[in-house]
C-alpha cells in the first residue's frame, strides 16, 4: 500500500515537473518570438479577431505590434508579416528558411501533405521541379499554349454572343473557359460548355474555394481539430473536395488503361511514365497519391484564381467606364477588329497591361497567401522563429503598401504607368507570391488574363444593371480568398 502511494506521488511529481517545464519553455520562447496579443488556452486570440474580416483584424494588430507580430488562431501560433519590407526580407532574402508550407486547413483536410502545393521538403522540391518541366513540355510559356488560349477565347466569344445581350452572371462562363485551358494540359482535352459533369466540377470548386473565405471557413482554420467532426458548412466543403478527387481518380484510371509510354498525352500520362521509371525506388515521390493530389492542385489553382480575377475585372471596368473606353481605344489601335489578340501585343498596349495589373492588385485574390513554415530555427530581424513555425506573408498588405502605391485603396491604373504613359513595373506587385514557393503558373495566368480580357473587349461593351456610381465593389467575403460580390452584366456587341 505504501509502495503504491509512493509511486502515485512520484508520478504526480513527474507530471507537475513536466507541466512546469513546458510552461517555462513556452514563456522563454515567447520572449524571443515577435510581439502580439496574449493568447488564451485553446482559443488563442479568437476574441480579438473578426472572422468576417480576418485580414482587417490582422491589419489592426499591425498598427499596435508592428509589421512582424505573433497571433494565435485558436491553438495555431502564426507569425504575421506585413508590408513589402518584411515580406521581401523573409521570402527573398531568407528564401530557404521560409520555403516550408504551412496549413490551409480546408485543403489540408484532403491533401494531408501530398501534392505539389501542400507538401514540404524533398517531396515538394521533386514535385515542383517535375510539374514546371512537364507544363513546359505541354506548351506553357510557348506558342502552343497561346493558341490553346486563343481557341478557348473564341468559344467564350460565341457563348457571350449567344446570350444576345441579356443580363447574365458571368461566373460559370468564365470558369468554364479558364478551366478548359488547364484541363487541356492535365487531362489532355477540353470539356464541352454544356457538359453536366464539368459544370458539377466547377460548382464543387467554387463552393470549396468560397468556403475558405467565409466566417465559418476562418473558424475552421482555428478549430479544425474539433470542427471536422461536427456538422456545418465545412462538411459540404469536404464533400466537394472529395468529389473533385474522385473525378481526378477516374481520369487517372482511364489513362492507366490506355497509356503509351512513348507518347504522353497530358500531365497525368507524364506522371504515370515517371512512376514506371521509379517503381524500383522505395523512396520515390512518384506514386499514385502524389499524382492524384498534384493533378487536383493544378486543376483547382488553374481554374479559380484566374476566373475570380476576371470577375473582379469586369466589375471594376463597369464601375470605371472611362477605363474600359481607354482599353477599347488601345485594342482598336493596336490589334484592330480583324484578328485575334496575341500575347506579344501587350508590349504595345501599356494601358491595358496597367489595367490588368491594377485589377490583380485591387482584387487581391489570395490576400494572406498560402501559409509558409520555417524549415529550421530561424533568426528574423531581432526575433527567433523555431523550426516549424507557421508564417502568414500578407500579400494584400504588400499590394496596398503606400510606399509603392499612392492611393492603395483606390482602383487606379496609373499605379502602373509612368509620366509618359508607359507601363511601369513595381516590386510590390506580388499576387503570385515571391521566393521559392511562388506560383509557378504565373506565366500561364498572365497570358490568360491578357488574351481573355482583350479578346472580350475587342468584341463587346460591358453594360451593368446599375449606373457606375451605384456599383458596389466591396468584396462578398475576405478570408483565404477575396471573393467579389455577385452581379450580372450584359455583353453588347461592338
Amino acid at each position: 500500500m505504501l509502495a503504491s502511494g509512493l509511486l502515485l506521488v512520484a508520478l504526480l511529481a513527474c507530471l507537475t515537473a513536466m507541466v512546469l517545464m513546458s510552461v517555462w519553455r513556452q514563456r522563454k520562447l515567447q520572449g524571443k518570438l515577435p510581439p502580439g496579443p496574449t493568447p488564451l488556452p485553446f482559443i488563442g486570440n479568437y476574441l480579438q479577431l473578426n472572422t468576417e474580416q480576418i485580414c482587417n483584424s490582422l491589419m489592426k494588430m499591425r498598427e499596435r505590434y508592428g509589421p512582424v507580430f505573433t497571433v494565435h488562431l485558436g491553438p495555431r501560433r502564426i507569425v504575421v508579416l506585413c508590408g513589402y519590407d518584411a515580406v521581401k526580407e523573409a521570402l527573398l532574402d531568407q528564401a530557404e528558411e521560409f520555403s516550408g508550407r504551412g496549413v490551409q486547413a480546408t485543403f489540408t483536410w484532403l491533401f494531408k501533405g501530398y501534392g505539389v502545393a501542400f507538401s514540404n521538403g524533398e517531396r515538394a522540391k521533386q514535385l515542383r521541379r517535375f510539374s514546371i518541366t512537364t507544363l513546359r513540355d505541354f506548351g506553357v510559356g510557348k506558342r502552343g499554349i497561346e493558341e490553346r488560349i486563343q481557341e478557348e477565347a473564341g468559344f467564350l466569344i460565341q457563348a457571350f454572343r449567344g446570350t444576345r445581350g441579356a443580363f447574365i452572371d458571368p461566373t460559370f462562363f468564365l470558369s468554364r473557359t479558364v478551366s478548359n485551358v488547364i484541363s487541356s494540359i492535365v487531362f489532355g482535352d477540353r470539356f464541352d460548355y454544356e457538359d453536366k459533369e464539368f459544370l458539377s466540377l466547377l460548382q464543387m470548386m467554387l463552393g470549396s474555394f468560397q468556403f475558405t473565405a467565409t466566417s465559418t471557413g476562418q473558424l475552421y482554420e482555428m478549430f479544425n481539430s474539433v470542427m471536422k467532426h461536427l456538422p456545418g458548412p465545412q462538411q459540404q466543403a469536404f464533400k466537394e473536395l472529395r468529389g473533385l478527387e474522385d473525378f481526378v481518380a477516374k481520369k487517372v484510371a482511364q489513362n492507366q488503361r490506355t497509356l503509351d509510354p512513348n507518347s504522353p498525352r497530358d500531365f497525368i500520362d507524364s506522371f504515370l511514365i515517371r512512376m514506371q521509371e521509379e517503381k524500383k525506388n522505395p523512396n520515390t515521390e512518384f506514386h499514385l497519391k502524389n499524382l492524384l493530389q498534384t493533378t487536383l492542385n493544378l486543376f483547382i489553382a488553374g481554374t479559380e484564381t484566374i476566373s475570380t480575377t476576371l470577375r473582379w475585372g469586369f466589375l471594376l471596368l463597369m464601375k470605371h467606364p472611362d477605363v474600359e473606353a481607354k482599353i477599347h481605344e488601345e485594342v482598336d489601335r493596336v490589334i484592330g477588329k480583324n484578328r485575334q489578340p496575341k500575347f506579344e501585343d501587350r508590349v504595345k498596349m501599356p494601358y491595358t497591361e496597367a489595367v490588368i495589373h491594377e485589377i490583380q492588385r485591387y482584387g487581391d485574390v489570395i490576400p494572406m497567401s498560402l501559409a509558409r513554415r520555417v524549415t529550421k530555427d530561424t533568426k528574423f530581424r531581432d526575433f527567433f522563429l523555431p523550426k516549424g513555425t507557421e508564417v502568414f506573408p500578407m500579400l494584400g498588405s504588400v499590394l496596398r503598401d503606400p510606399k509603392f502605391f499612392s492611393n492603395p485603396r483606390d482602383f487606379n491604373p496609373q499605379h502602373f504607368l509612368d509620366e509618359q504613359g508607359q507601363f511601369k513595373k513595381s516590386d510590390a506587385f506580388v499576387p503570385f507570391s515571391i521566393g521559392k514557393r511562388y506560383c509557378f503558373g504565373e506565366g500561364l495566368a498572365r497570358m490568360e488574363l491578357f488574351l481573355f480580357l482583350t479578346t472580350i473587349l475587342q468584341n463587346f461593351h460591358l453594360k451593368s444593371t446599375q449606373s457606375p456610381q451605384d456599383i458596389d465593389v466591396s468584396p462578398k467575403h475576405v478570408g483565404f480568398a477575396t471573393i467579389p460580390p455577385n452581379y450580372t452584366l450584359s455583353f453588347l456587341p461592338r
